[in-house]
């Protein structure tokens, strides 16, 4: 799915009152796009939770992510830094 149609449904699916996320590798595309939330991490395309076989990090960049449910200064874009 592309980023565009992520971002289109995450607006729709927010309209009808249920909080999104999304994990982005492409800050400049996000900003084009506004998701709601949108975590930014800095990772290679095709590894948005980092590197494989790592799972602390990836539970550190899912409960990033999921931290910024409860933000209502939208849309915004996080940035995970480690």
């Amino acid at each position: 799915m592309c980023n565009q149609t992520v971002g289109l449904v995450q607006a729709a699916i927010e309209r009808e009152g249920i909080t999104t996320v999304s994990i982005t590798l492409l800050r400049e595309v996000a900003a084009l796009i506004g998701p709601p939330r949108s975590l930014f991490v800095p990772y290679p395309l095709g590894f948005p939770l980092g590197e494989p076989h790592n799972p602390e990090l990836q539970h550190r960049i899912i409960a990033a992510a999921l931290a910024l449910l409860e933000r209502q200064d939208v849309p915004l874009i996080e940035e995970f830094t480690e």
